[in-house]
């Protein structure tokens, strides 16, 4: 065992919306697990901990106000708003622990050789430049490591903007594990060679184990040009479905873990191998848990044998994409799915058991050229197959092709602030769409998901 000390920091969300959909650092958390095969001691600071028991005595409360499947807001406090924000008429907040409790976590952790701080959406980088500015400040001349979403999309920015010492972009367990040895020292004693090698995620750091994510496999194969996931997380790989649900049994009998989330872009692909057999020894295992899809599953793969084994083996939140019923659009964009696909899947999930309700179809609206009808039209069809439309604004993601399309369209700036890449003011740059039309598309998918 090494007597170095490494911190690992999940920073907090700065946005004008955020909610936590079982939301775990599960990047850092790999991190952390290699890291500790190898013999460093770690600790864990996550400023998005809904269960931090000082928040819980600021808020007045002994347990978070959450969902059935323990999902929930995260504390929220506004804040004042980048000045390139400032026409935006919302409200920005920082989204986790109030800062005075932040520093008194860092006050309680043994005193970090090194730092290391994980990134999520490109926009959010504002949180994670704060947290690196309070633990210098309060450390001093410790290094720091900066990695995850932004730190890769958005490499140059992070580089010259974060103060980071030093910046991973991509996958980032092993490139940390040499990084932290050559800093500060240790030996290194272990290092995969695929991902069923990897150490579980050092899940027991974190303050709630009632939910959970799990990721079966990295990467996705589709290469649509809205997504970054090849970019993020490489080349698609799966798991050995069997060890899958070895580590699923591990946490619901270890931590008695309720919920988990699958963090797959591409959890159904090749299903006689993979999740056929991770939904089978489930059952047969008699593991009695509730599983959620926030990713969204492949509706071609859903024929009604595989819709029955999830529904059997505890699926609960079901998400499936459509992306846009216009089917020139669908194949211009990625070609995985068309509307009368979608519709076969979401007979075959009825068939089986599940309702209306129970099934959210991801609608992505505001594409560079899309037009208002198109974007109706989308959620009438989702209406009409009987599923609840989820509406998903679209941002442009730096090194994705849709990015090029939306420079083009748009005339965006390649090197604008990657806060312009938020979801939540992309309306606002369309030249042919306004605010009130985007306003028409909400009312409808609400209106029409209230008859579900």
């Amino acid at each position: 065992m090494s007597d170095k000390n490494v911190l690992l920091i999940n920073p907090w969300i700065y946005d004008f919306a955020a909610y936590d959909m079982w939301s775990k650092p599960l990047g850092l958390l790999y991190i952390g697990g290699l890291l500790r095969a190898n013999g460093y001691k770690i600790s864990l600071i996550n400023c998005l901990d809904r269960y931090n028991p000082e928040l819980l005595v600021y808020q007045n409360l002994i347990t978070p106000k959450s969902t059935e499947y323990d999902c929930g807001k995260f504390h929220k406090e506004i804040i004042e708003k980048p000045q390139i924000l400032k026409d935006v008429q919302r409200k920005y907040g920082r989204y986790g622990l109030p800062i005075h409790i932040f520093r008194n976590e860092l006050k309680k952790v043994p005193k970090p050789d090194i730092i290391l701080v994980t990134s999520g959406m490109t926009y959010w980088y504002p949180g994670v430049f704060d947290v690196i500015s309070e633990v210098k400040g309060y450390f001093g001349d410790i290094p720091v490591i900066l990695g995850g979403t932004y730190a890769t999309l958005c490499y140059d920015h992070a580089i010259e903007h974060s103060k980071a010492d030093y910046v991973i972009c991509g996958e980032g367990e092993v490139k940390a594990l040499k990084l932290v040895q050559e800093l500060i020292g240790g030996n290194i004693s272990f290092i995969p060679q695929n991902l069923d090698d990897y150490p579980y995620p050092a899940y027991d750091l974190l303050t709630s184990k009632n939910s959970l994510a799990i990721l079966t496999s990295r990467g996705c194969p589709m290469g649509c040009t809205y997504c970054a996931s090849s970019i993020v997380a490489g080349k698609f790989r799966q798991r050995d479905p069997i060890k899958v649900v070895d580590e699923i049994e591990f946490y619901y009998k270890a931590f008695r873990t309720k919920n988990f989330a699958f963090y797959d872009d591409a959890l159904l692909l090749k299903p006689d191998e993979h999740i056929t057999v991770i939904l089978k020894e489930i059952i047969d295992r008699k593991i009695n848990c509730n599983f959620h899809t926030p990713n969204a599953m492949h509706a071609s793969q859903i024929n009604e044998s595989l819709a029955k084994l999830m529904f059997n083996a505890g699926f609960k939140t079901i998400r499936i994409s459509l992306e846009t019923s216009n089917i020139t659009r669908q194949k211009a964009i990625g070609n995985k799915v068309t509307p009368e696909i979608l519709r076969e899947a979401i007979i075959n999930l009825k068939k089986v058991g599940y309702k209306g309700r129970d099934i959210g179809v991801y609608v992505l609206i505001c594409l560079p050229g899309q037009p208002l009808e198109e974007m109706m039209e989308s959620v009438r069809y989702v209406h009409e197959c009987g599923a609840l439309t989820k509406l998903a604004v679209y941002s442009p993601i730096p090194q994705t092709k849709e990015w090029d399309k939306a420079v083009k369209y748009f005339g965006f700036d390649l090197n604008a602030d990657p806060l312009l890449h938020n979801d939540s003011i992309y309306p606002l740059r369309l030249n042919d769409i306004t605010i009130d039309d985007i306003q028409k598309v909400k009312a409808l998918a609400l209106e029409l998901n209230k008859e579900i």
